[in-house]
């Protein structure tokens, strides 16, 4: 919303046998010899934790050594329901390995989160006999707010998330550690152009509306049926272009000293208006 928002690594060595294995002190490669898009590090303990229930496909599995509380032992026994290798290693470890600074004793070595296509998108809206509820993000470029729009995208019931090719943040580990976990669930698709995908999906029925502080109020706004819901980049909002192409602007009504949100903020509040309408 314009001026109402800030905005794995690769395998290590080959272990045939699963098990827990205690941290023999080496330093595992950590790029696979097919590159970082082969693999992604995911970090913290509930972001382990929906990744092994989600069924997603984990190499390895490094846990702090002597590390007893509840969550982490939700994570040992989920590893050992799908025989992953686990070694237990030391703080130092886990925080040379770490890429967000938070791992909570916790890093599992997975499969690449695999970007999805908007026919995805659309056979989950079918799947569910919904109308079809996309999230579109202009330029956004801080990871936390990716991760936490991810979040709000899968709580909201929308069937996915559609970010640019260029001038955005992609899927990163901070991005998958922000996201609590929804990233397994909640598709994102990257295309070339904003502008030129929400045309093509106007030709399939859908309806946009952009967060924009000049707007009609949300609350007046019809937003049922087919929607996307466009959120812009941090300071600047939704690009001319795109806002040109969009049926409707919507701005949340402020009442405080202070009138901005930064986009996850914004894309949760306007989502939930979205929602209620649905729900009426």
């Amino acid at each position: 919303m314009k001026d109402k928002k800030d905005n794995m690594t690769g395998k290590t060595d080959e272990v045939k046998n699963a098990g827990d294995v205690s941290d023999s002190g080496t330093n595992d490669q950590q790029t696979s010899a097919t590159g970082e898009e082969d693999s992604l590090i995911i970090e913290g303990r509930n972001a382990v934790i929906e990744a092994l229930r989600a069924g997603r496909t984990i190499d390895r599995l490094y846990i702090l050594d002597g590390s007893h509380e509840g969550p982490v032992m939700t994570i040992k026994r989920e590893a050992a329901k799908h025989n992953i290798v686990t070694r237990f290693v030391t703080k130092e470890r886990l925080d040379q390995m770490s890429e967000t600074g938070h791992h909570q004793g916790v890093i599992a070595h997975a499969a690449a989160y695999h970007y999805g296509d908007i026919e995805d998108l659309f056979a989950k809206a079918a799947e569910k006999k919904e109308d079809p509820f996309f999230i579109l993000l202009d330029n956004i470029e801080d990871p936390h707010n990716l991760g936490a729009i991810i979040r709000t995208a899968n709580i909201v019931g929308a069937q996915g998330v559609i970010i640019p090719k260029d001038r955005a943040v992609g899927l990163t580990a901070t991005v998958a550690k922000a996201s609590a976990g929804a990233l397994n669930y909640t598709p994102v698709v990257k295309v070339t152009n904003i502008g030129t995908t929400i045309e093509e999906l106007k030709k399939r029925g859908m309806w946009f509306v952009c967060a924009d502080m000049d707007g009609e109020p949300m609350s007046k706004l019809n937003l049922k049926g087919p929607i996307g819901l466009v959120i812009g980049a941090e300071g600047s909002g939704v690009s001319r272009l795109v806002k040109e192409k969009c049926d409707m602007t919507a701005a949340i009504p402020m009442r405080g000293e202070i009138d901005s949100l930064n986009a996850s903020v914004a894309t949760g509040v306007l989502a939930y208006e979205i929602l209620r309408q649905r729900e009426m």
